[in-house]
């Protein structure tokens, strides 16, 4: 009887002892819970908490409740919370790195972009170790479309109109177009449209989908400009402080995310424009006007960004289109 006594008291102290070291993340997120890269965050960190048998519980905090869009990267490098997401383009002037997945018409396909993901992941990963951040996983959007509240035949037709800017690049083609760029978060795309303070953007279904943006925009046109992509990223330090066990976990659980991730936005891609059309807005590929526009600014903007990113960014480049 007092062995049995004794050999509980030892499992509850283990248990006890090994609840005291469970290690609690809160993990920022600038999109909506619904939105999927918020649900696959989600979905990865149920994984971690369940196969590190509680090791690790990482609680998501989507629409920006956490820290706005624009602040999460400078919270997880600055240790103000362990992990979270952002798009990688948003942080452009910091490094020029950043920018590389979100070049005009340089990856336009799932295929290319994971090709440019693949070939540029290195250098990404260097620039971030910089800010003492570590990369769990990236994942694309779906190709970026333009929105606009008047119909667009010709570039004179959208000149003059605000412009949401999500990154350097955007703003820069809507300068380049005779738009006057407005930087607004994801999270408050809605309320901007509504109100007049953005006209018209270029952005992926999703976003605009989970907006509702066909409340406030008539047309959609598919230019398919890129695929630019978020990524997950954990606080080095805090990295660093987990034992190797639950370290092999989270990359397990990051891999998964990952191929996942990529998976559901290629199946999203088709359904959103398909929603626009049902909801009543005009869909359609860009006019050859159009598209002369913004391919002809996409290359002074990738000219630009070669001369910026130097070295570094030449080697990138020159391994994706050596794929």
């Amino acid at each position: 009887m007092k062995l049995k006594f004794l050999l509980a008291s030892v499992a509850a102290l283990a248990a006890s002892t090994s609840l005291s070291h469970a290690e609690k993340w809160d993990m920022a997120l600038a999109y909506s819970a619904t939105n999927f890269h918020s649900e696959m965050a989600a979905e990865f960190a149920k994984e971690v908490a369940e196969k590190s048998d509680g090791a690790l519980e990482i609680t998501t905090h989507p629409s920006g409740s956490l820290f706005g869009g624009a602040e999460i990267f400078g919270a997880v490098r600055k240790g103000l919370v362990p992990i979270g997401e952002r798009l990688i383009s948003a942080l452009g002037n910091e490094s020029p790195i950043y920018e590389m997945d979100s070049i005009p018409f340089l990856a336009t396909s799932f295929d290319d972009a994971m090709k440019l993901y693949k070939a540029t992941k290195p250098t990404l990963e260097e620039t971030l170790a910089k800010s003492r951040v570590t990369l769990l996983y990236s994942c694309p959007w779906p190709p970026q479309g333009f929105y606009s509240i008047k119909e667009a035949k010709v570039p004179a037709d959208v000149e003059g109109l605000k412009f949401r800017a999500y990154n350097p690049t955007t703003s820069k083609i809507a300068e380049y177009l005779g738009m006057a760029p407005t930087k607004i978060e994801a999270a408050e795309l809605s309320q901007a449209f509504a109100t007049g303070v953005a006209e018209a953007m270029v952005s992926s279904g999703a976003t605009g989908y989970d907006r509702k943006l066909w409340e406030h925009v008539g047309y959609y046109y598919d230019v398919k400009a890129w695929l630019p992509r978020n990524m997950v990223i954990v606080n080095t330090r805090a990295w660093d402080r987990l034992d190797d066990g639950v370290k092999a976990v989270v990359k397990d659980a990051a891999a998964n995310a990952e191929a996942k991730c990529w998976a559901k936005s290629e199946e999203l891609d088709s359904w959103y424009v398909e929603q626009f059309k049902e909801k009543g807005m005009t869909v359609a590929p860009a006019s050859p006007e159009m598209m002369k526009a913004f391919e002809d600014a996409g290359a002074k903007l990738k000219a630009e960004w070669l001369e910026r990113a130097g070295e570094a960014g030449a080697a990138a480049l020159k391994a994706y289109e050596e794929m």
